[in-house]
């Protein structure tokens, strides 16, 4: 699907390069995913990537991809930004996740939120934005008609060079329960916590909470009621209305778990790189001694990974293609039960991955390809994480199977 190309808006200027392609960005990122590879100790270490990777992320554009033409971005498809995803994860899992979970929440931003939050959020071109999905904290309304947000996050992935944070705070309904409200933060009302770096796998992924106290933010930038994974598009988003784009009026949820499948399929080709390179490097221990690449068990494990991953790989492209067809159909085309299909077959992609490597390639490589601090061994961790993410390991094999199985044989 072609972006539509808005012209910048009144009092915005055009990207910092207004002729640049999406296989140009695709260039970029498959020229800079190599170099992540030895820079991975350090961003565990780190717990995010470093400043001069946030910088070259910058100056390739990495940060406008999903942002709307008017406001100073390239408004290209999800198609491309996805494969950005999949190639940067190639080389660095946790560098992947960190800049996939901060760009490409621009997407729900510019669906959801109406013009006046937009100018005001998109108004310095890039755009770095964490989101959580689990209600926290609280939002009590402000004298101006604003809110006044106090609380912690936790799993704030992408907030070390944030710009902003999407959250959901609780807001009393009077005499009933309370209930979820969206809202999007600004950098200066919030802080980060050093909280991040301790766990099993994606250590330098940048994942840490972030608190409120007190913070303000305007009426515009807050949506009572609604909360991102259960948002409707069905009458349609003031994204679509405002930039003419079919891509600003996609199912949420959907959209979020297209962007974790899209992550497993670039660490599960990096795992397959590594094991390549052992199969013609090693040797097998047991007589006849020969090269792995010329042993039959060797053979079958590749394949069988090799092929998982592929598999993976085209689930997820037609996952992003169907997407965006349902987006081109119109408000009445992208129904929950669509967005619900579309998460189903981004679960059973990640599980393709995660048996590829969990199940072939880490057993296989040898005891010496997996110490600490080895591609793999990392690549295990990692991958072990996003296994546990709650989104996969709660969500999507129960919650959104059991609503995808009652809306079908529901709907009239």
């Amino acid at each position: 699907m072609t972006a539509v190309t808005n012209a910048p808006g009144q009092g915005f200027p055009a990207p910092p390069e207004p002729g640049l392609t999406p296989n140009e960005v695709l260039a970029r990122a498959e020229a800079i995913a190599p170099t992540l590879v030895g820079l991975q100790a350090e961003t565990e270490q780190r717990t995010h990537y470093s400043r001069q990777t946030h910088e070259e992320f910058a100056r390739a554009g990495f940060y406008r991809l999903l942002v709307p033409r008017r406001y100073g971005g390239y408004e290209f498809g999800i198609d491309t930004f996805m494969r950005v995803v999949t190639t940067l994860a190639r080389g660095c899992p946790s560098t992947a996740w960190m800049y996939c979970l901060g760009a490409t929440h621009a997407i729900a931003a510019a669906t959801l939120f109406g013009e006046e939050a937009q100018a005001e959020i998109f108004r310095d071109g890039d755009f770095i934005c964490p989101a959580t999905i689990v209600p926290s904290g609280s939002a009590v309304p402000a004298a101006d008609g604003g809110w006044v947000l106090n609380g912690t996050w936790n799993y704030c992935s992408g907030a070390p060079y944030a710009t902003h944070f999407i959250g959901h705070a609780m807001v009393q309904g009077g005499d009933g329960p309370p209930a979820p409200m969206l809202f999007v933060a600004p950098r200066d009302q919030w802080r980060l916590l050093d909280d991040w770096g301790r766990q099993l796998g994606l250590k330098g992924s940048g994942s840490h909470s972030i608190t409120v106290e007190n913070g303000r933010i305007p009426a515009s930038f807050a949506l009572p009621g609604t909360h991102l994974s259960e948002a409707t598009v069905a009458d349609g988003t003031p994204g679509r209305e405002l930039h003419g784009n079919p891509q600003y009026g996609g199912g949420p949820l959907s959209y979020m778990v297209l962007e974790i499948a899209s992550l497993a399929v670039g660490i599960a080709q990096g795992a397959l790189d590594v094991y390549g390179d052992l199969m013609r490097s090693r040797r097998t221990l047991l007589p006849p001694v020969v090269g792995r690449a010329e042993d039959p068990d060797y053979q079958f494990w590749y394949a069988e990974a090799a092929g998982m991953i592929a598999a993976a790989e085209a689930g997820v492209q037609g996952a992003i293609r169907q997407w965006q067809e349902l987006c081109e159909l119109g408000p009445e085309g992208f129904t929950r039960e669509q967005d619900l299909r579309i998460t189903t077959i981004c679960r059973h992609t990640i599980r393709l991955c995660w048996t590829a490597v969990e199940s072939y390639l880490f057993p296989t490589a040898g005891s010496s390809s997996v110490r600490q601090g080895e591609r793999l061994e990392r690549v295990w961790r990692d991958m072990s994480m996003l296994h546990s993410h709650a989104g996969f390991a709660v969500f999507l094999p129960t919650v959104a199977n059991r609503e995808f199985t009652r809306v079908h044989f529901t709907t009239p």
